[in-house]
């Protein structure tokens, strides 16, 4: 057994450790929550598990007090971290992950809750009181801090704070192994045995462990590349970096192949890959003009033009070099090489590189695509930007000298200013095409999409095609063309919309097969002036699915999960076959490397869920769905009970008024349904469980709108909507000035006005 205060002060003089090959932290709020309640309670919150050894060879995270045996955490570093930063205010040595997730807890000596601080419901409140503050001062400082309860009151108050601090008193369950025969390998195999549930190591943390012996700096300087680039626009992978530096150091596509790697030839290796990415960075983005993460195509085939580049001395042969190397990549990327079975196919192109270069690249892709590599119309068939060709269109705007409609100028860096950053252009807008009874899909289909100067976009808004498009072409000739709009005034018209896609993409799929022919044929090398990167800003959010998704991002990061992949094609490993294009995508899990990869794709029709649910994907489809289970999760994880259906507020009772507010829910899930086609099947839940006042409250106070709310909108009915009912003037006695104009504002938001009519109230 050990003492929580004698822990931390061994975390503090360095004899309690964190080895090399663990992750970081990865806990969030509510089960930090959880974790106080429970200590709090007196519940069991678990043992720990210590390897103690001698060895110097076992690179450890934090200050090491020496040499000696020393204690390293191998079960309890989640529990251990949180319970340090919440009673010391501060990471430990050891510490890797982000601190809000601990900082700013509070405690309600009232209610005997936990919750992190929110200054509208805290500040000036002397009930609830700083957790951290508590454990350095002590209870009794919070003698004087509440003059106007009585003395009883005072002493539970006294009694509970004490009990707080009495945690640092709260021994341990601890267990050890112990062996100097113990190796790296044996240790990290009992780590994941007894992290099963817990955070799981990689393939790559597994192999870089044993280099960290050697090389203690080698996660940090992995780290330390990645961040730069995620400040340059790009956000790759610890794995990512680990398996071009991989290429260059062995040649070979799999992670154990560095086990007869050296630490200083796995270090040169490291450089060597680093260079070998900037490189081939500075090419994509300068030639192709792909100059941000989300165009950035294809990256597994990064480790291929890393090792081709190592075998190269470390640059092109020439501009024509380079340009068939990036015939190469963009080809890879358009038809998925990497998508399915990565590392086999890795080492097929790795072992083609080494019998012929580039051609012998070139030649195998030919092979597998059944003979040449061309692009035809159907290829930009695809709908939304997580589509394969969404960066070709990027690419081909930015190498064709595409113009804007506004000023007729090319989208050049020089261009941008104030309000002049690009923007995807509807070129249809949205609204016309739904009036006019067109999907989701063939709205946002890449044949509808362009690029535009911010300012541009802005003052075209949603006007009608028919309307904008000869102004655009009468001010600036050769505009239209510039950016492959057919030049028919047949087909701006919203009744021969199919008719303009399909137009469009034969001009987009020869203006991408010339261009990319030019690559592989270069008569004359491309050495003009680089490309220069460009500013790409957000689409203004003007509907509710996509606020849903924007809402939901946000709070989710900020409750201390990951952040997702947005629009992100989701490809089967074995196959390499598109099983869905997620509107928000966790590859790790919500919290990384806990639990299952997240799937929210709410196109259900349109995705492969039986395949993507036997892979071990969570998918959820709908946002309400995956916020109630984040809710769940949250609760479940801070100690909270579940919520409880009250038979009260089931609409049973004698007020009037709210009879008449429970019959109009009631009829409005019905001609919902009769209506507009919208089984509104957890709006009935809700019902069910929260009665009609307290489903609305529930669902005007959500951050996000409702999957209702989404569904009718696009089906024209807002009127169908809780948010429509609540601004009648029938029910303004039920709800509060506050919650009537956050339904105002969000009808408002997106395009509904509520007429009043006479009270139907007698």
């Amino acid at each position: 057994m050990t003492r929580l205060s004698t822990l931390l002060d061994e975390i503090d003089s360095g004899a309690v450790l964190l080895p090399e090959f663990q992750r970081g932290y990865v806990w969030n709020r509510d089960q930090v929550r959880g974790l106080m309640r429970s200590l709090y309670r007196g519940y069991p919150v678990g043992g720990l598990l210590m390897w103690e050894t001698a060895s110097e060879d076992i690179h450890v995270r934090g200050a090491a007090a020496g040499s000696g045996t020393r204690q390293l955490l191998l079960d309890g570093q989640q529990r251990v971290t949180s319970m340090y930063g919440v009673i010391r205010g501060t990471p430990p040595p050891f510490f890797e992950g982000d601190t809000s997730a601990f900082t700013g807890l509070y405690f309600n000596v009232e209610s005997e809750s936990f919750e992190f601080y929110a200054p509208t419901k805290m500040s000036g409140e002397p009930t609830w009181v700083n957790v951290t503050e508590l454990f350095d001062k002590g209870p009794f400082e919070y003698l004087t801090a509440f003059p106007n309860v009585e003395r009883d009151v005072l002493n539970t108050y006294l009694e509970r704070l004490n009990r707080i601090k009495e945690i640092e008193n709260r021994n341990f369950n601890q267990e050890k192994i112990t062996g100097a025969s113990k190796t790296v390998d044996e240790v990290v195999d009992i780590f994941n045995k007894v992290n099963s549930g817990g955070t799981k190591l990689s393939k790559g943390d597994l192999a870089l462990a044993k280099l960290c012996a050697e090389w203690p700096e080698a996660r940090q300087e992995l780290r330390d590349n990645l961040e730069r680039w995620r400040k340059a626009g790009f956000r790759f992978s610890l794995d990512w970096l680990l398996r071009n530096a991989t290429a260059v150091a062995t040649r070979r596509a799999l992670f154990s192949s560095l086990s007869g790697v050296s630490a200083d030839e796995f270090q040169a290796a490291l450089k060597e890959s680093v260079n070998h990415i900037g490189t081939f960075l500075d090419a994509s983005s300068g030639r192709l003009g792909l100059d941000h993460d989300r165009v950035l195509m294809g990256r597994y085939a990064t480790p291929v033009i890393t090792l081709l580049l190592q075998r190269n001395g470390g640059g092109f042969t020439d501009s024509a070099h380079r340009d068939k190397v990036l015939f190469w990549y963009v080809h890879s990327a358009l038809w998925g090489r990497f998508s399915g079975s990565t590392e086999t196919v890795l080492q097929q192109d790795y072992d083609a590189l080494e019998r012929g270069g580039v051609d012998a690249l070139i030649s195998t892709l030919e092979r597998v695509r059944g003979g040449r590599l061309t692009i035809g119309p159907d290829d930009f068939a695809g709908a939304t930007r997580g589509s394969r060709f969404y960066p070709l269109l990027y690419l081909l705007t930015r190498v064709d000298g595409a113009r804007d409609f506004g000023s007729g100028l090319e989208l050049r860096a020089e261009l941008l200013g104030k309000l002049t950053s690009l923007q995807v252009h509807h070129i249809f807008p949205k609204a016309l095409l739904r009036k006019h009874g067109f999907d989701r899909n063939e709205i946002n289909a890449i044949a509808n999409f362009c690029f535009l100067t911010q300012d541009t976009n802005i003052k075209i808004g949603m006007r009608d095609p028919a309307e904008y498009l000869p102004k655009v072409q009468s001010q600036h000739p050769g505009v239209l063309e510039s950016q492959w709009i057919p030049t028919d005034p047949d087909l701006w018209r919203a009744d021969r919309y199919l008719d303009f896609l399909a137009a469009r993409r034969e001009l987009l799929a020869s203006s991408a097969q010339n261009f990319l022919e030019s690559l592989r044929n270069s008569d004359a090398p491309h050495d003009g002036v680089a490309l220069e990167r460009l500013q790409v800003s957000d689409e203004a959010v003007d509907e509710p699915r996509a606020e849903q998704i924007r809402v939901l991002v946000e709070e989710l990061e900020g409750r201390g999960f990951a952040s997702p992949l947005l629009d992100a094609e989701i490809a089967d490993p074995t196959s390499g076959a598109e099983l869905a294009v997620a509107e928000a995508f966790w590859p790790d899990g919500l919290q990384l490397g806990v639990g299952s990869p997240v799937v929210l794709e709410l196109d259900a029709d349109d995705a492969d869920l039986p395949r993507l649910e036997e892979l071990g994907y969570k998918v959820f489809t709908s946002v309400d769905a995956l916020l109630g289970f984040v809710e769940n999760k949250g609760a479940a994880a801070a100690g909270e009970p579940a919520a409880e259906i009250d038979v009260a507020d089931t609409g049973d009772t004698d007020n009037e008024v709210e009879q008449l507010f429970a019959q109009r829910m009631r009829d409005t899930y019905r001609r919902a349904f009769a209506e507009a086609g919208y089984n509104a099947t957890y709006f009935r839940s809700m019902l069910a469980q929260h009665g009609p006042v307290e489903t609305a409250r529930k669902l005007i106070a959500a951050p996000a709108v409702s999957d209702g709310f989404a569904e009718l909108w696009e089906r024209g009915r807002m009127d169908l909507t809780v948010e429509a009912i609540v601004v009648e003037p029938d029910f303004s006695g039920l709800f509060s000035e506050v919650e009537v104009e956050v339904a105002r504002r969000r009808l408002e938001q997106f395009g509904y006005s509520y007429t009043p009519h006479l009270s139907r109230v007698k």
